[in-house]
């Protein structure tokens, strides 16, 4: 079959044939219908994110994974050949939680194995190109919103980075009754596609005004939340001058440079909060796609591109360059 494979030892990605997986016991294997592209993949081919349990120097990439189940392994229940699945972006193994795609091989496939217990039903009304990227691009800013932040209605939220994770996270404050939403990127692109999300204003981080604006944004109270998408240390300190009293920075975006708060004395004074923020758990994806189902959330705006999968390398170089300004783009093999 083909894969998207990389060496993290060279840093070098190629789409190639290897052996097609057969599922274990405990195991199902999907023949995958489409494989979302993320930062992450990204930062795992320029060698800025290293693979922390890969056992060996090559992995299959890809951890937002939908298709259709299409073998069965020894001793799984509750679970069909046919069947219309998304899979969780990693699962646990001996108390430690591996990252798909990461630690172990991925979705970037035509076909991917996976423990059974990491395998979410799709309802028939959600097309694969928008369930696969639910685990990760949506639940990841899902769960640093309501478990992270612990974000509340009717307080200030600003969101740093209007890509792939910061564009849903608009959406989904709004689904929570954030407000005011201020949404911050230097694209005026990506400003225009906030308003469309849900964003109340929308500010460039290099407008001289841009201080006074968001104090008239928040009515001089500062924000309650603020998410940082970009991991860019600019961003960071602009979004912790941002807060109010009490208010909490959230670092979702990652990042391999040092941490800087200009003012810490007035940061502790206002008892504002740093916080890190890494992924999402298996219930916050399962949520959504019950959310999905109720209809109080829909991705078709979400999906930027869909490209072969034999175009994945491709498909990176227009993410990492924000070629057209991708929300997501998904690979089908």
């Amino acid at each position: 079959m083909l894969a998207g494979r990389l060496n993290v030892a060279t840093t070098t990605f190629r789409v190639e044939e290897v052996p097609t997986p057969d599922a274990g016991p405990g195991q199902v294997r999907l023949a995958v219908a489409a494989a979302g592209v993320c930062l992450s993949d990204v930062h795992l081919i320029e060698g800025m994110l290293k693979p922390p349990y890969l056992r060996g120097d090559s992995v299959t990439l890809g951890h937002e994974v939908a298709g259709v189940i299409d073998q069965i392994g020894d001793g799984v229940a509750g679970l069909r050949v046919g069947q219309r699945v998304l899979l969780q972006a990693g699962e646990e193994r001996g108390g430690t939680v591996l990252t798909r795609g990461v630690d172990y091989d991925g979705g970037w496939a035509e076909f991917a194995v996976a423990a059974a217990d990491t395998v979410v039903p799709l309802p028939d009304a959600l097309p694969f190109e928008q369930a696969c990227f639910i685990p990760d691009a949506v639940s990841t800013p899902w769960s640093a919103i309501v478990s992270t932040a612990k974000a509340q209605p009717g307080k200030a939220a600003g969101v740093w980075g209007i890509g792939g994770l910061g564009a849903h996270a608009v959406q989904l404050l709004r689904l929570i009754g954030a407000a005011p939403i201020i949404a911050v990127d230097p694209l005026e692109a990506a400003r225009a596609r906030a308003l469309n999300f849900g964003a109340d204003v929308a500010l460039d981080p290099a407008d001289p005004g841009f201080a006074a604006a968001m104090s008239a944004a928040t009515r001089g109270r500062g924000l309650s939340t603020a998410f940082d998408f970009a991991g860019v240390p600019a961003v960071r300190e602009q979004a912790a001058l941002s807060l109010g009293v009490g208010g909490k920075l959230v670092l979702v975006g990652l990042a391999d440079q040092p941490l800087h708060v200009s003012n810490g004395t007035l940061f502790s004074y206002l008892r504002q909060q740093l916080l890190g923020h890494y992924g999402s758990a298996p219930v916050d994806v399962t949520d959504l796609v019950s959310l999905y189902e109720l209809g109080q959330i829909e991705f078709s705006r979400s999906v930027s591109k869909v490209m072969p999968l034999a175009e994945a390398a491709e498909a990176v170089r227009m993410l990492a360059a924000k070629d057209g300004n991708p929300i997501r783009i998904v690979l089908k093999p």
